[in-house]
């Protein structure tokens, strides 16, 4: 009885760590953001070089430097990032992702969209680019090779930036844009 009683406690622990990291990167503009955002783009070029060539015929892309993940059965996650068009700042993104499934644990990741053209670029930012769980990710490891291309528009990058998660899910993201004033 005393072990269920335990595992209730870590669970909700758990649980409330995550809510609480979560509502920690919801908040309004940083501008540490910008910086962040470019050192996570950075890092994913050092890694696979070959993402700059995604960069250089993107029309403008979306950097969430961390976006933080969670879950239990049900999972979530949330991330706050910045949008680039000709190597300019113009707005902000946040991404939020509803999960379920067998999934256990937490992580956190940066991701990058580029958008192909001008077409694409304005349903991001209309609130009409969503991704289900047939939207795939290519995962970037160090020394691999990449063998994607713009899909439907876009093509995503993630990059684990530590935790671990267990999940065999589905789900979707959702985007939400706002100009820089």
């Amino acid at each position: 009885m005393k072990s269920i009683q335990a595992i209730k406690i870590t669970g909700a622990l758990f649980l409330a760590l995550i809510v609480n990291h979560l509502n920690a990167q919801v908040g309004g503009w940083n501008p540490e953001r910008i910086k962040d955002s470019k050192a996570a783009l950075k890092e994913m070029i050092k890694e696979n070089p070959k993402i700059q060539s995604y960069q250089d015929a993107a029309y403008a892309f979306v950097i969430f430097p961390k976006v933080t993940k969670g879950g239990l059965g049900f999972g979530g996650a949330v991330g706050n990032g910045v949008v680039f068009r000709d190597d300019q700042t113009i707005g902000s993104g946040k991404l939020k992702q509803a999960s379920w499934g067998l999934q256990a644990g937490g992580q956190q990741y940066s991701e990058v969209i580029f958008f192909e053209d001008e077409d694409t670029f304005e349903n991001f930012k209309n609130g009409k680019l969503k991704f289900d769980g047939q939207a795939s990710a290519v995962a970037i490891n160090s020394g691999a090779s990449i063998n994607a291309a713009f899909n439907e528009g876009v093509a995503v990058f993630t990059k684990t930036r530590g935790g671990l998660m267990f999940e065999a899910s589905i789900g979707g993201q959702h985007f939400k844009y706002e100009d820089i004033d």
